[in-house]
């Protein structure tokens, strides 16, 4: 979660001591998928959420298969 997503992402992407360790090594990070929330708590909320989603329904909010993930 972050208030300045290009930001983050230029840690991620630099050999800097900020970016997520297990990324440093690995190729470049791009983001997949993004939602914009007016709090923190809401964003939060909203995280928690999908971080207890399946594989498969995260896969289908990234390509946005809004009846698929009804489904799931």
């Amino acid at each position: 979660m972050t208030s300045n997503l290009e930001k983050r992402l230029n840690e991620h992407n630099s050999s800097s001591t900020k970016g997520a360790k297990y990324l440093r090594a690995k190729k470049p990070v791009n983001v997949v998928y993004s939602e914009t929330y007016p709090d923190i708590k809401t964003a939060m909320n909203r995280e928690f959420q999908v971080k207890k989603w399946t594989k498969a329904k995260k896969e289908a909010l990234i390509k946005g298969g809004l009846e698929l993930l009804k489904k799931l």
